[in-house]
């Protein structure tokens, strides 16, 4: 499984031959890729959907499929955007790979925003703006570091309880390069590392490749 983050939560997984996309917000920039399989939204927000960006997207792939719940679907709706919609639970499959959604809601907002997770190939869990626990083996965490809605010390703590074989960080498009980030790695890293999970860095444009940790 490769994976190359575009920025926040902008990602492109490529696992079994399929690639898949995650997320393109307006904390990324819009990645020009080609032979997109699937693109998954977790919910409506604009760094997670920016509906300009997808059309962009959608524009070089044609026959890519557009997963997300309903929430998001009325927006997907009124920009005539074809989309499958997916329950909590339910899983599908993109040219032989498995997708799983888990979760339902968007963590510690004062309103109810519709948030599905993405469990990938039954290895790679993408949480979107959650800490929701998919309460199954998981190898690969995209672990949110910051944003309004969470501490740093939550994330570690989520990170402590599905306890995957590594972690690399995402929702982090708000920070500036450096000095910001600078705690939201080393902090993971010192604490995470001694207890068996692996925290792999990964910045915008930074391509790496997880396929060590799926025989572990």
């Amino acid at each position: 499984m490769i994976i190359t983050k575009f920025g926040h939560c902008c990602l492109l997984i490529e696992v079994k031959g399929v690639r898949i996309l995650t997320d393109p917000g307006n904390y990324n920039v819009t990645p020009v890729v080609e032979g997109i399989d699937a693109i998954l939204i977790t919910h409506e927000h604009q760094d997670h959907l920016h509906v300009e960006a997808l059309q962009v997207i959608l524009a070089k792939n044609r026959e890519a499929q557009v997963i997300s719940h309903v929430g998001v679907g009325k927006i997907l709706d009124e920009a005539g955007i074809a989309y499958t919609a997916i329950v909590d639970g339910e899983a599908i499959e993109v040219k032989g790979v498995a997708i799983e959604s888990s979760g339902s809601v968007h963590d510690d907002l004062p309103v109810v925003v519709q948030n599905t997770g993405f469990l990938i190939d039954n290895a790679l869990f993408y949480p979107g703006d959650s800490f929701h626990d998919p309460q199954k083996s998981v190898r690969i965490l995209a672990l949110p570091v910051a944003g309004p809605w969470m501490k740093l010390s939550e994330a570690i703590e989520y990170a402590k309880l599905v306890k995957p074989k590594v972690v690399f960080p995402v929702h982090d498009g708000m920070l500036r390069q450096g000095i910001e980030l600078g705690p939201t790695r080393r902090i993971p890293k010192a604490l995470l590392e001694p207890l068996g999970i692996t925290y792999v860095d990964m910045i915008e444009g930074s391509t790496q490749d997880f396929s060590q940790f799926l025989s572990l």
